[in-house]
């Protein structure tokens, strides 16, 4: 059974074959956000913002989950990466040496 994102009964994303992958995509599209409580402090556990929430679905007429999961992975090697800032200190010494 394919999964996807649903907020109320507006289904929201593509099928995927697993729940995981439909996490996965939920992550990379910034969807996700850790939540502690009272009584988990030290270890923060995901949870889906503004009450999405993945739930089994039917596939779309000619929709194939399994490729829109090669798609998701393959749309994610290819999307430029961020990389962190460089703290001031290394960038003037780099500047130095150019």
């Amino acid at each position: 059974m394919p999964y996807a994102l649903f907020s109320k009964e507006a289904k929201l994303s593509k099928a995927y074959p697993t729940e995981a992958d439909v996490w996965n995509v939920a992550r990379k599209s910034g969807l996700v956000v850790d939540v502690t409580t009272d009584d988990d402090k030290a270890t923060p556990r995901p949870v889906l913002d503004n009450d999405y929430e993945i739930r089994p679905c039917q596939a779309e007429p000619n929709e194939d989950p399994v490729k829109n999961k090669a798609d998701a992975e393959r749309e994610a090697r290819i999307e430029p990466q961020l990389s962190p800032p460089e703290p001031p200190q290394e960038a003037l010494r780099r500047r130095a040496h150019q």
